[in-house]
C-alpha cells in the first residue's frame, strides 16, 4: 500500500496466504486475517484491500448450506460490529455492513443492512433492538428504519415487539432508545397495583433530570383510584473530594375506602429527610454531618408495602460539626438532635450539643528530656466539656413562646488526673483522680399539699452546681499457660488469664441535693434528687447519687485459643489458629463505708464463635443476696438463705450462624445480597437511602438473586430472661425469644427458591414470613412472591427483562392485604 494514498499505513496480516495483484493494486488475505488503520481493528476468515479506492471488503465464512460459521469483526474505538459481509473506506470512514449485529451500552442491534456515515452515525434497514445476547435473540423490537448515534441516542420509525421471532401486534409510531453511558435525564414509567385499602393506581410516574455534574432532580408521583395520591422530591447533590448529600422531601393524602364507606378514613402526611456528610480530606481536621428526619407522625404507618417503616414509630435526625485543631490536643463537637415518637406525639429538641475535650497532657514533663523520666512527669490533666439545652413538646401543642419558656440547659466539666507509673515486673498499676462539676439552669422541688390531697412541683430557675469527686487505682496483669497436646490434632490450648483489680473512694458531695417528701395520703416517703427534672439527666447524664463508697472492684477475664492441625494440608496453611472462647468472665464490687449491702451485683458474659460459623454471646446479672417470704431483697447474702452463688436477676443469650455454599463459579461474583436472604431489610436502624433500596429489592427480588451461589443459610436466636420474685418465694420470669431465619437455594442455575421469617418462641407462632421463587430466563427472569403472615400480606408476581435500560418493560401484579 502507498504511503502517500492515506495518512497513516494500513497493517495486515494472514494466517493462510496473501495474494497480491499488481495491476489491479489489490491484495487478498485468506485464512485468520488482522488489519489495523489507527484506531480500526478488523479481523475476517477473508479480505480484499483495494489500493485505487482504499476500500476493504471482509467477508466471513460459510458452510456448504449457507448457515454462518465465522463473521468478520470490526472495531473503531469502542465500537464493535459483526457482520457477514463489510465494506470500508478508510479515507472517508464510512462503509456498508450486511447481517450486522452491534453492541450500545446495554443494547444489542441486529441489521439487516447498516450504512455508516462517518465514525458516530449509522443507518439501518431492517433492524432489530434487544438486551439478549443470543444471534437469535428470544426477543426483540423490530423496526424498517433506524438511526443510531454512537453512544447517544437511538430513534427509529414506527416499531412492534417479537418473542421467539413471532411478532405482537402492537405498533408505535416511533422509538426513541438512550444509548448514553452514565446518568442521563429521562421519564420513570410506573408500574399498575391493586390494594385492598387505597384501590387500584399507579406508583412511580416521575421523571429524573440531571442539572449538571454536581445536582440532580427526582421526582416522583402517585394516584389511587379511592383519591388518595402521593409526591416526592429528590434532590442529590455531590463535589468530589468535598462533599456529598441530598433533600427529600414528600407528602402523602392517604384515603381508604371511598368517601361515604363505612372504612373510609383520611389522612394527609408529610415527611423531610435531609443527609449530608463532608469528605475528611476536603479539609483536614473538620466535618459536617446531617441526617435529618422529620415530619407527620403518621407518615411512617400509612407507606404501603414498606414494612420497616410501618414498624418503626420513631424519626430521629442529627446534625454535626466537629473540628480537631491539628497539633494541639482540642477538640469541638456541636450538633443538633431531634428525636419524634408517634405514639405519644412528643417531639423531643437538644439543641444545641455542644462537647469540648482536651487530651491528657503532661505539664510538669521537661521540655528537652535527658535520661530517664522522672515520675512526676508522667502525671496527666485532661479536661471534658459539655453544653445541652432541651426543649420538649407536644406536635399538638406547637407554641413557640411557651416552647422556649420550657427550654431547660446544663453544662458539664470534667478534669481527670492519671500518672502512668513504671510497670512492677508484669503488674502495671494505674492511679487517678476525676473531679467534675454540672451546671444546671432550674431545681424542683416536692411537697405535699393536704387541702388538695396531691404533690404541688415548684420550680427554680437560676444557675445552680453539684460537684463530684472520685479517687482510684488500677492494677492489672496477663497470666499465660500453654497445655501441649502430643499425637493428636488438636496441639495446644493456650489459656490467658486477665485479672483486673482496683480501689476506688468517692466522697459523699451530693447529700445536699437530696430531700424527702410526702408522696400520697398514706404517708409514704419519697427519696428524691432536686436536680433529677433538668435537662441534662434527661439526655442520658447520669446525676450524681447520694452516698459515699469506698471499696474495691474486681474482674477476671478468660481467653481460651489453640493450634488445629489439618489432615489434608500439610504445606503452610497445615497448622491453623482456632478461637475457642473470645471471652469469658465475671466482675463485682464491694463498698467498705456502705451501711448495708457492701457486696455489688455479680456480672457474668461469655463470648465464643464455635466452629468458626456459630457467634455466641451471653451476659448475666447476678445478685449476692437472698429475698424474704414477701419478695423483698435482703442483707442476707444468697448463699446463706439457699440460692447459691448468686441469685438471678437477668440473662441474655444471642446465637447467630450463616452456611454459605461456595459458588459455581468462582469467576462469577454477585456483590448484592439477595433481598430475601437480607434479615435487615425490616430494620429500623436502616438510613432513609437504604430503606428506599431495600424497598425496591423486596418489590424486584429477582434482580437480587444470585444464582451461583447453591445455597445460603443464616439462623439469629435471641433469648432474654428477667426474673423477680413474689410473696412466699414465687419466681415471676419474664422470657423474649425469638429466631429469625432466611435461606436461599438455588437447586439449578436457573431455579431459587428463598425465604425469610421469624418465629416467635413466647407464643410459638410465626409471625413473619416472606417466601420467593425466582426463575432465570437468560434475559429476562421471573419472580412470585408471597407474605402470608404479618401486618401487611401480599402477593406478587413480576416478569421483566434483566437489563437495566428495559427494566420499566414488566408484567408485575402485586396485590396487599393490609391490617390496621
Amino acid at each position: 500500500m502507498s504511503k502517500d494514498s492515506l495518512d497513516a499505513p494500513v497493517n495486515y496480516e494472514a494466517e493462510d496466504s496473501a495474494v497480491i495483484m499488481v495491476p489491479e493494486k489489490k491484495i487478498v488475505l485468506y485464512g485468520k486475517t488482522h488489519t489495523t488503520y489507527k484506531n480500526v481493528t478488523l479481523d475476517a476468515p477473508r479480505v480484499e484491500l483495494d489500493q485505487k479506492s482504499n476500500v476493504l471488503v471482509a467477508t466471513g465464512e460459510k458452510d456448504s448450506l449457507g448457515e454462518t460459521l465465522t463473521r468478520a469483526r470490526m472495531q473503531e474505538g469502542d465500537n464493535k460490529f459483526q457482520s457477514d459481509t463489510i465494506r470500508y473506506n478508510f479515507k472517508s470512514q464510512k462503509g456498508l455492513l450486511a447481517n450486522t449485529i452491534t453492541q450500545q451500552s446495554e443494547m444489542f442491534i441486529h441489521a439487516e443492512v447498516s450504512k455508516k456515515v462517518d465514525s458516530n452515525t449509522v443507518y439501518i434497514r431492517g433492524g432489530r433492538f434487544t438486551t439478549c445476547d443470543l444471534d437469535e435473540p428470544h426477543f426483540a423490537f423490530r423496526a424498517n428504519k433506524l438511526k443510531i448515534i454512537n453512544n447517544k441516542v437511538a430513534v427509529s420509525g414506527p416499531m412492534h415487539p417479537e418473542f421467539e421471532g413471532v411478532p405482537i401486534p402492537i405498533y408505535l409510531p416511533f422509538g426513541y432508545y438512550p444509548l448514553s453511558k452514565g446518568r442521563h435525564s429521562g421519564l420513570i414509567a410506573p408500574q399498575f397495583v391493586a390494594t385492598e385499602t387505597q384501590g387500584i393506581g399507579l406508583e412511580g410516574l416521575g421523571y429524573y433530570q440531571v442539572l449538571n455534574d454536581y445536582w440532580d432532580v427526582l421526582a416522583r408521583g402517585s394516584i389511587y383510584s379511592y383519591g388518595g395520591w402521593n409526591a416526592s422530591s429528590v434532590v442529590n447533590y455531590r463535589k468530589r473530594y468535598r462533599f456529598e448529600g441530598g433533600f427529600n422531601l414528600s407528602f402523602l393524602t392517604y384515603k381508604q375506602n371511598f368517601r361515604g364507606d363505612p372504612d373510609y378514613s383520611s389522612s394527609k402526611t408529610f415527611n423531610i429527610q435531609w443527609r449530608h456528610a463532608t469528605n475528611a480530606k476536603a479539609r483536614p481536621g473538620v466535618t459536617f454531618s446531617a441526617n435529618v428526619n422529620a415530619g407527620s407522625t403518621q407518615y411512617n404507618k400509612l407507606q404501603q408495602g414498606n414494612l420497616r417503616n410501618n414498624l418503626n414509630n420513631q424519626l430521629n435526625s442529627s446534625i454535626t460539626y466537629s473540628k480537631n485543631w491539628q497539633d494541639k490536643p482540642y477538640q469541638l463537637t456541636l450538633s443538633a438532635n431531634h428525636n419524634q415518637n408517634a405514639e405519644t406525639r412528643r417531639i423531643d429538641l437538644s439543641l444545641p450539643d455542644a462537647n469540648f475535650n482536651v487530651n491528657t497532657i503532661y505539664p510538669l514533663q521537661r521540655r528537652e528530656v535527658v535520661g530517664a523520666a522522672r515520675w512526676y512527669e508522667k502525671l496527666g490533666v485532661s479536661y471534658n466539656g459539655s453544653f445541652r439545652n432541651r426543649l420538649s413538646f407536644l406536635d399538638t401543642n406547637f407554641n413557640i413562646p411557651r416552647i422556649l419558656d420550657s427550654a431547660s440547659w446544663g453544662a458539664s466539666h470534667s478534669v481527670p488526673l492519671s500518672v502512668s507509673l513504671p510497670a512492677l515486673g508484669p503488674v502495671m498499676v494505674t492511679p487517678g483522680i476525676n473531679f467534675s462539676q454540672q451546671w444546671m439552669r432550674a431545681r424542683t422541688f416536692y411537697n405535699w399539699n393536704p387541702g388538695k390531697n396531691k404533690v404541688d412541683t415548684v420550680t427554680e430557675k437560676g444557675l445552680y452546681t453539684a460537684s463530684f469527686a472520685s479517687f482510684g487505682l488500677g492494677v492489672n496483669t496477663s497470666i499465660f499457660g500453654t497445655f501441649q497436646f502430643r499425637h493428636s490434632r488438636l496441639m495446644a490450648i493456650r489459656h490467658t488469664i486477665r485479672p483486673t483489680f482496683a480501689i476506688n473512694y468517692t466522697p459523699n458531695l451530693a447529700r445536699s441535693y437530696y430531700r424527702n417528701f410526702q408522696s400520697d395520703s398514706l404517708g409514704t416517703i419519697t427519696n428524691y434528687n432536686i436536680f433529677q427534672a433538668a435537662s441534662f439527666y434527661n439526655n442520658g447524664v447520669q446525676y450524681y447519687q447520694n452516698g459515699e463508697f469506698g471499696g474495691m472492684s474486681f474482674g477476671v477475664e478468660n481467653v481460651l485459643e489453640g493450634k488445629w492441625r489439618s489432615k489434608k494440608d500439610t504445606g503452610d496453611n497445615a497448622i491453623k489458629k482456632i478461637h475457642l472462647i473470645d471471652g469469658f468472665g465475671f466482675s463485682l464490687s464491694y463498698n467498705f463505708l456502705a451501711d448495708i449491702k457492701k457486696l455489688g451485683n455479680i456480672e457474668v458474659h461469655l463470648r465464643s464463635t464455635l466452629f468458626d460459623k456459630v457467634n455466641l454471646n451471653v451476659q448475666g446479672n447476678l445478685s449476692p443476696y437472698g429475698v424474704d417470704e414477701n419478695g423483698r431483697e435482703t442483707e442476707t447474702y444468697a448463699w446463706k438463705s439457699g440460692f447459691g452463688i448468686g441469685r438471678l436477676e437477668n440473662l441474655s443469650v444471642s446465637l447467630s450462624t450463616q452456611f454459605r455454599s461456595e459458588p459455581r463459579d468462582p469467576s462469577k461474583t454477585n456483590t448484592v445480597t439477595s433481598a430475601n436472604n437480607n434479615n435487615r431489610i425490616s430494620d429500623p436502624t436502616l438510613l432513609a437511602d437504604q430503606a428506599r433500596l431495600a424497598d425496591y429489592m423486596r418489590r424486584n427480588p429477582s434482580e437480587f438473586v444470585d444464582f451461583n451461589i447453591p445455597y445460603d443459610l443464616g439462623l439469629d436466636f435471641a433469648l432474654g430472661i428477667s426474673r423477680r420474685f413474689e410473696k412466699d418465694f414465687k419466681v415471676r420470669s419474664e422470657l423474649n425469644s425469638g429466631l429469625n431465619f432466611h435461606s436461599s437455594f438455588s437447586l439449578t442455575e436457573k431455579w431459587n427458591f428463598s425465604t425469610y421469617g421469624y418465629y416467635d418462641l413466647n407464643t410459638m407462632k410465626l409471625q413473619a414470613l416472606n417466601l420467593s421463587i425466582n426463575r432465570d430466563l437468560h434475559c429476562w427472569q421471573m419472580s412470585i412472591g408471597l407474605s402470608p403472615l404479618g401486618q401487611q400480606r401480599y402477593f406478587s408476581i413480576s416478569i421483566s427483562p434483566k437489563s437495566g435500560i428495559l427494566q420499566n418493560l414488566k408484567v408485575n401484579r402485586t396485590r396487599y392485604f393490609t391490617d390496621f
